[in-house]
């Protein structure tokens, strides 16, 4: 069954705040939910469909703290890329019957916790992984840079390269307000910050934020009732990728099988693409998902992002212009549901007005949730202005 058309999103709401002392990571999800209903135009109780990944309390404990009636609950968990896998899911349970509107909610307090990310997530003693892992105790830049390593091996790929997409990210952050980071850098301010993991400078690596955000997906007549504009789900896919034994190539990410299979359930091409949110944790990030979804070749992504190729108003394929995990947010160390927010904002037109692409009627929204040298999950939405 393809979900082409059979899904909406109805509201946006990505929370303001980047250090939320004063607030739970409850109230961080329901006030996220509340903006997105309001941006919407729906209530509460129109909600019959939750989908909750690992960020917080818990799934029933939110579902009872915002007073949710329930028919339909997804607690899929795949690190960063669950809010964009979640969209895909939450279409496929409204084509399905299981549920009309679907609430996606994402919040954390990792900046006033002091949970940096610098360390990856604990691992299950149990895990058949972890004898080979734990004791070498792998940090969450040191994955990726290992990543970033081997594609600057295999292909020449530059850190000033790298840096462009940092460049390109600051040139839209300054236009955002609530920006973590909004001050513009250049190529050589990135490579002269200090070395975070080889060849990974500081400025390569995403903020830590606080805040959060959520998303309304809704059946395609409840979403032509409302007085929105609406964006359509047009194909969804995600994808896993391992170690598989020892045989893995760490230039790629699982992109390679989710783009595709997006791209194909969606009727459109790379080439079709106006906008991309681009999950930005590391530049090296940013890269490999490019190649994957087919927007270069493999190897070109260096090349590709150079030059201010990124960059809204001059660049080939303006990404990220809210100023993505790298200037703006990345609540709870998870970044996907972000991706789809701006995506939204730009095919509905309410980018701002110095970053809007013109004539945006096609985006796609791509996402990694795990390791890029461990394990990942990859997950592609596209979208498009009805």
């Amino acid at each position: 069954m393809s979900i082409r058309g059979k899904a909406y999103i109805a509201g946006i709401y990505e929370h303001p705040t980047r250090e939320a002392k004063d607030k739970t990571a409850a109230e961080l999800h329901a006030e996220s939910a509340k903006g997105a209903l309001a941006d919407a135009g729906l209530g509460l109780l129109d909600i019959d469909g939750y989908f909750y990944a690992g960020d917080g309390p818990g799934a029933l404990s939110l579902a009872n703290y915002m007073g949710l009636k329930l028919r339909h609950l997804d607690t899929t968990d795949c690190g960063g890329s669950s809010y964009i896998v979640h969209v895909g899911h939450a279409a496929e349970a409204i084509a399905a019957g299981k549920c009309s509107v679907a609430l996606i909610t994402l919040a954390g307090r990792p900046r006033s916790d002091a949970n940096f990310g610098a360390t990856m997530r604990a691992q299950n003693v149990a895990s058949p992984e972890y004898a080979f892992e734990h004791a070498y105790a792998p940090a969450t830049a040191n994955m990726y840079a290992m990543a970033a390593m081997r594609h600057m091996h295999e292909f020449g790929t530059t850190s000033a390269q790298l840096a462009w997409v940092k460049v390109a990210a600051s040139h839209h952050a300054q236009w955002n307000p609530n920006a973590m980071l909004k001050e513009v850098v250049s190529v050589a301010d990135v490579l002269a910050s200090p070395v975070i993991a080889s060849p990974l400078h500081r400025l390569d690596c995403c903020v830590i934020s606080d805040g959060g955000g959520a998303i309304i997906v809704a059946a395609p007549e409840i979403a032509r009732a409302l007085n929105r504009p609406r964006v359509r789900i047009l194909g969804a896919a995600e994808a896993p990728k391992h170690q598989s034994g020892g045989q893995i190539d760490l230039t790629w990410s699982a992109a390679r099988w989710s783009g595709p299979a997006a791209f194909a359930e969606a009727g459109v091409a790379p080439a079709d693409i106006r906008y991309a949110s681009i999950y930005d944790s590391f530049t090296i990030t940013v890269v490999m998902q490019l190649e994957d979804l087919g927007f270069c070749e493999k190897g070109a992504g260096g090349r590709f992002v150079a030059d201010g190729n990124l960059i809204s108003g001059q660049g080939r394929l303006p990404f990220n212009t809210d100023g993505g995990g790298l200037c703006n947010n990345h609540p709870s160390n998870r970044g996907g549901l972000t991706k789809v927010i701006e995506a939204v904002r730009q095919l509905r037109g309410e980018a701002h007005p110095k970053v809007q692409v013109a004539n945006c009627g096609v985006a796609v929204a791509s996402g990694i949730g795990g390791s890029l040298a461990t394990r990942h999950t990859s997950a592609t939405v596209i979208l498009e202005r009805e």
